[in-house]
């Protein structure tokens, strides 16, 4: 890693934030069909006399997060959903193409089996699983699908590796260890 380059200090992600139209429903989706887990949640947070939603999120000043919750999938990083009372709040998700666009994806060591599972539970598939057959990503398999209130999430699966890690020098870190 070049140390003279980009932010310094950068270690890694540490979570992904997002906002949902109904808390409850996002937890239950992610704890009972994905299988994550709950690490904390927190709110109201609000500043009905001043602007410091406004300065701070970038909302409106009057807005209110219901509740935050922290969540975490496995190995991967955490991720935070957010629940916001605004009246302006648009309600449609971005389309991947559109700016701001976006979507999660869960490495899953049997896809075929997790398709199976994300059926059962009236998930939307997008499609037929794809497979690379060459390049970085050769055995890479992969299918989006959506969550109930139309978020893009990925399955993906490099049942023999991921082939542009192979000669890659990785730097793992704990963020509860301190810098060198």
């Amino acid at each position: 890693m070049n140390k003279n380059k980009g932010l310094p200090g950068l270690r890694g992600l540490d979570h992904v934030g997002f906002t949902v139209p109904d808390i409850e429903a996002a937890t239950r989706f992610f704890l009972d069909v994905l299988g994550c887990e709950l690490i904390y949640a927190i709110g109201p947070i609000a500043d009905p006399h001043g602007d410091w939603m406004q300065k701070h999120l970038n909302v409106p000043r009057t807005a209110v997060i219901r509740e935050l919750r922290l969540l975490r999938c496995g190995f991967g990083s955490n991720f935070e959903i957010f629940e916001y009372d605004v009246a302006d709040q648009a309600s449609a998700a971005p389309r991947n193409c559109d700016v701001g666009g976006h979507h999660l994806a869960f490495y899953v060591d049997n896809i075929e089996q997790a398709m199976a599972h994300l059926l059962a539970h009236g998930v939307t598939l997008l499609g037929e699983p794809t497979v690379r057959q060459s390049g970085p990503s050769a055995g890479q398999t992969w299918i989006y699908f959506l969550a109930p209130w139309g978020m893009h999430m990925e399955l993906v699966s490099f049942p023999n590796g991921k082939g542009y890690e192979r000669d890659a020098k990785r730097l793992l870190w704990n963020p509860c260890t301190p810098a060198e």
